[in-house]
């Protein structure tokens, strides 16, 4: 992964509990990076151990390390970085969730050693979606959910998301329902 995504793992931990517990984070995890260089790709397995670290120092379930991750990668990252991409995804969550498949296109263009996820979109009505997510990475699934957490909040749309379908099950992909109020 790209240093930009352990930077804000960096910059959650230390907004919400300060630079003295991300250094006990960073000292538990092992690594041993002073600065996460954002354009730089490095090794998968560092964010592992960072938020398998944030999870024991904070005691927190790991899947709800990477859901508070998630929201925090579209409130924060995803808008300071990325705003006018993000503004072109769509005016209102249905919109952007369906164009969606499209956006690692565009971050492709400022990333090109990025091995982003793929997603599909299906049973598109007015109030829902089916959102597909293929990823080479495993154990991510609690990160698109706060993804997709984070996207309600961004277009002030609350919503409601559901794994009907995952590969901890034995299937190929995971699929998550996200439905809101218009």
């Amino acid at each position: 992964m790209y240093g930009i995504v352990n930077k804000a793992i960096e910059e959650l931990v230390k907004t919400n509990f300060g630079d003295e517990k991300w250094e006990l984070i960073k000292e538990r995890s092992g690594v041993d990076i002073e600065i996460f260089l954002v354009n730089e790709p490095y090794d998968d397995g560092i964010t592992y151990k960072l938020a398998e670290a944030v999870e024991q120092e904070m005691n927190i379930p790991l899947d709800d390390v990477f859901v508070a991750f998630g929201e925090w990668w579209i409130i924060k990252t995803g808008q300071e970085k990325y705003g006018s991409l993000m503004e072109a995804g769509g005016k209102n969550l249905r919109e952007f969730l369906i164009n969606l498949p499209m956006f690692h296109n565009r971050i492709m263009l400022i990333y090109p050693k990025l091995t982003p996820p793929e997603f599909k979109v299906s049973d598109i009505t007015e109030d829902s979606l089916n959102i597909h997510y293929f990823s080479k990475r495993k154990g991510l699934q609690g990160f698109v959910k706060g993804l997709l957490q984070g996207l309600g909040k961004m277009f002030k749309t609350p919503v409601s998301i559901e794994l009907i379908q995952s590969r901890l099950n034995g299937s190929t992909h995971e699929i998550f329902n996200v439905s809101w109020i218009n």
